[in-house]
């Protein structure tokens, strides 16, 4: 594992050290401050085979995503297994790939941030850890904690799908109901969190998050033969996925671990009931504006406004992709089409994706010939209670 040369700064590009935990820069000019991404010194791994490197994990006492040691901060790790999740292939659409992300643990793909955030928060003694949340960082943050022992505090809306509210329940974190959205719930953690001494773990106003997730692109390059594919599907909330895959690909490209080509075009999948990145990009903005009145079934993607959109935007044009918005009706069918034909059960999210696409292809802006990963986010029996409501389904016992 390399140690952290540095952390930059994603909009003023200064460098903070690591040796303490840090949050957002310190040294931006304006507001609002910028995520910081972690740098390492990986000289010695230049002129390396993946296949050697990734091949030492086996003899590590971890599995999963820290097959990746070498890219990932020098510490010892709070894991549950978290990482290489299948990538399945579409029977009735030739280039096409399902990344899995629900075969993780707590169900979904941000086992990957926080587990690595728990790690580091471990290794630098913090005690409390607070987290808005749409649903599924909840969770994940709530399990990993216990593990850590460490204390959690949750704050997400009163209409989270039921799984999410039961096994941060069941995990021991405190955790607090919000009327209102996820923006809502990161007020309320930013308010309190120096009176009460929480160390704020949010989307991208700590660094780790992004490592975790960086797994999800060497993975998807590895599991396609150490080759880029031609295109990305990503189910678009805070956006942290994409932007730890596209730091995963400049880092393999760093190494020479992948062949050189055109990395892929990245496409950011929203709800059209909230949907400001599509917004921003479709009128060629840098940023978005904040959603107002946030309507969708596919509660990960209900964010208003997501920290980093800048970045987001920024990898969308640099790799030659959109963001694109499909509506409630389009999610839910796709959902149903999955499941009956390829054996899949999507979270709404995963179906966004899965929609999407098909949305594409219509319109010619892809076509079978084209290798594309498409990220199902969760596992879609998390949502149970939201998917029979839109399929007009009855609990057995009521029918």
């Amino acid at each position: 594992m390399p140690a952290i040369a540095y952390l930059e700064c994603s909009r003023c590009h200064a460098r903070l050290s690591a040796d303490t935990p840090q949050t957002l820069c310190t040294q931006c000019p304006d507001q609002p401050a910028g995520a910081l991404y972690v740098r390492y010194d990986l000289t010695h791994l230049h002129g390396s085979s993946p296949n050697d490197i990734v091949g030492q994990a086996a003899s590590l006492p971890w599995s999963g995503m820290w097959r990746y040691h070498a890219v990932l901060p020098d510490v010892e790790p709070v894991t549950l297994g978290e990482g290489w999740t299948p990538m399945l292939r579409s029977k009735r659409h030739r280039g096409v790939y399902l990344k899995e992300e629900g075969a993780n643990p707590t169900g979904s793909f941000k086992a990957r941030g926080l587990a690595l955030a728990v790690t580091m928060a471990r290794h630098y003694g913090l005690r409390k850890l607070a987290v808005p949340s749409a649903g599924n960082a909840a969770g994940a943050l709530a399990a990993y904690a216990a593990l850590a022992g460490i204390e959690a505090h949750i704050f997400m809306p009163r209409d989270v799908p039921l799984a999410n509210y039961v096994e941060a329940t069941a995990y021991g974190a405190k955790v607090t109901l919000v009327d209102g959205v996820i923006s809502d719930c990161a007020r309320m953690v930013g308010e309190r969190k120096q009176q009460e001494g929480w160390f704020d773990i949010s989307t991208l106003k700590e660094p780790f998050r992004v490592e975790g997730k960086k797994t999800m692109g060497y993975e998807l390059v590895e599991q396609l033969g150490w080759e880029y594919p031609d295109a990305v599907f990503y189910p678009t909330g805070g956006g942290v996925g994409l932007i730890g895959m596209w730091k995963a690909f400049d880092e393999l490209e760093q190494l020479g671990w992948v062949k050189p080509g055109k990395r892929p075009r990245m496409f950011a999948i929203q709800s059209s009931g909230c949907a400001p990145v599509v917004r921003a990009f479709n009128e060629g903005a840098d940023a978005s504006q904040m959603w107002q009145n946030p309507e969708t079934a596919a509660s990960g993607l209900r964010v208003p406004k997501a920290y980093g959109d800048y970045i987001i935007l920024d990898i969308l044009r640099a790799s030659g992709g959109m963001a694109v918005a499909v509506s409630d009706e389009d999610i839910f069918s796709s959902l149903k089409d999955w499941a009956a034909n390829e054996g899949i059960f999507l979270s709404p999210e995963g179906a966004a994706a899965t929609a999407a696409y098909s949305q594409l292809l219509k319109s010619g802006v892809l076509d079978d010939s084209h290798r594309v990963v498409l990220f199902n986010t969760g596992a879609g029996l998390k949502y149970t209670e939201v998917i029979a409501a839109a399929l007009g389904l009855k609990a057995p016992g009521l029918i």
